[in-house]
């Protein structure tokens, strides 16, 4: 039988040069997807960070780590907006059940 709920982290880098009040815009716009249809258990800014290689010409990054409890669709739909978003260089959901 599937599950219903599932806990899940997401860890996404922000681009650099947003300002802090972008940044707050986009967690919480994230957040709030997240909260229509599941619960977030904590948001972690990590804040900027140097990558380990360069993305889009870019050597640093705003990392955000976002732990959440949702249905299988939420995870699916947060990775869709993370990927049309223009302020996100890369994102990662992982189940951490499995």
């Amino acid at each position: 039988m599937a599950k219903i709920n599932a806990n899940y982290e997401a860890l996404y880098i922000l681009k650099p040069d947003l300002t802090e009040e972008q940044n707050a815009a986009l967690i919480e716009r994230f957040k709030g997807i997240v909260e229509a249809n599941g619960t977030v258990s904590e948001v972690n800014e990590w804040g900027k960070r140097r990558l380990a290689y360069p993305i889009n010409d870019l050597m640093e990054g705003y990392y955000v780590l976002m732990t959440f409890t949702a249905a299988a669709a939420v995870p699916a739909e947060l990775d869709r907006i993370f990927r049309i978003t223009d302020g996100v260089m890369r994102s990662m959901i992982v189940c951490k059940d499995e």
